[in-house]
């Protein structure tokens, strides 16, 4: 039994699939940013009042800089995903909504290399 409408079905309109993936990166990169985050937030704590040598020294270890990055990864991803999700929904005007969907890519990798540049070249001891 079919739920799609006569006309969807005379015009062939259905799922495309792309919601279900794009809800599951959201929900998975959600998931991710949990314990990411508490770990983010419990270690800057035991960071209060170090100075920036410090800061690096703590970054130095390779499993802070790679839980780092991927706090970086998850949390870009997660940004772009939600920020895509707004002006699907909101922005109506075609060329309006493709121009912001790009620039909404762009932003996202952009600052998240730059993140992940300045994270790797502080654990290399930059």
């Amino acid at each position: 039994m079919s739920h799609r409408t006569p006309a969807g079905r005379v015009r062939g309109l259905g799922s495309a699939q792309h919601g279900v993936d794009h809800w599951w990166a959201q929900r998975l990169t959600a998931l991710a940013l949990v314990p990411l985050t508490i770990w983010f937030c419990v270690s800057i704590i035991g960071l209060i009042g170090a100075d920036h040598a410090a800061f690096v020294s703590w970054l130095s270890t390779p499993g802070r800089a790679v839980a780092m990055l991927l706090l970086v990864v998850a949390t870009f991803h997660h940004m772009k995903l939600g920020l895509q999700t707004v002006i699907e929904d909101y922005v109506h005007g075609r060329g309006w909504n493709a121009a912001l969907l790009v620039l909404n890519s762009f932003a996202c990798i952009t600052l998240g290399v730059a993140c992940a540049f300045a994270i790797v070249k502080m654990a290399l001891g930059g």
